[in-house]
């Protein structure tokens, strides 16, 4: 009986790896991709940093560019400040919305925020660009979309950008590449578990 199992199952993913192979095959592009990373579950910024330590790991350099967040330090800025000859990492938001309760101010900062990204767009030396929760910038209209959306497509042929962010804004997705969208089936906040340093910062 195991035989069986065992042979049909080699069978099957022998037909898979032909499948798998001719796809491989066909996709024989190499070009910059533009990866968003959206909706309301847990990982979003998560995904983005793991990107850019496998970037790193290639030998490739990063641009970091932080929206909204700034107030608190989080992990991965502690951690990846630690290897500045290989990413430059701006934290240029002042918090939370719902905390700051200024929007001229978070306009500001995410318009200033902007001109950095703008740089690391026009740096073919940096291999990947983060633009950490750009889409609640682009959310609010702190950032024109066509302004931002102009601008990414002009960046270098092999730069690579993960934008991350509750609720991309269409125009946003329309263009990009990549996009995946995280789902929440269960976080520890409705069970009443604060957010906690090396998990959600």
């Amino acid at each position: 009986m195991s035989d069986d199992i065992n042979e049909r199952h080699r069978v099957r993913m022998e037909r898979k790896k032909a499948i798998i192979d001719a796809k491989i095959a066909a996709a024989d592009k190499q070009i910059g991709i533009i990866i968003v990373n959206t909706g309301n579950g847990k990982g979003k910024s998560s995904s983005a940093f793991g990107m850019a330590i496998r970037a790193m790991g290639h030998g490739m350099k990063v641009g970091v560019v932080q929206f909204i967040k700034g107030a608190l330090q989080t992990g991965e800025e502690r951690f990846l400040r630690r290897f500045p000859e290989e990413i430059s990492f701006h934290a240029m938001g002042e918090g939370y919305t719902w905390e700051t309760q200024n929007r001229e101010r978070d306009v500001a900062k995410a318009q200033l925020a902007w001109e950095q990204a703008k740089k690391f767009l026009a740096d073919p030396e940096i291999g990947l660009v983060i633009f950490d929760e750009l889409n609640i910038a682009l959310k609010y209209k702190y950032l024109d979309v066509d302004v931002v959306i102009n601008d990414l497509l002009a960046r270098p042929a092999m730069q690579h950008v993960c934008i991350t962010g509750r609720g991309a804004p269409p125009e946003l997705i329309e263009i990009a590449d990549t996009v995946t969208e995280m789902d929440v089936v269960k976080h520890a906040f409705k069970a009443g578990i604060g957010a906690q340093a090396g998990t959600e910062w």
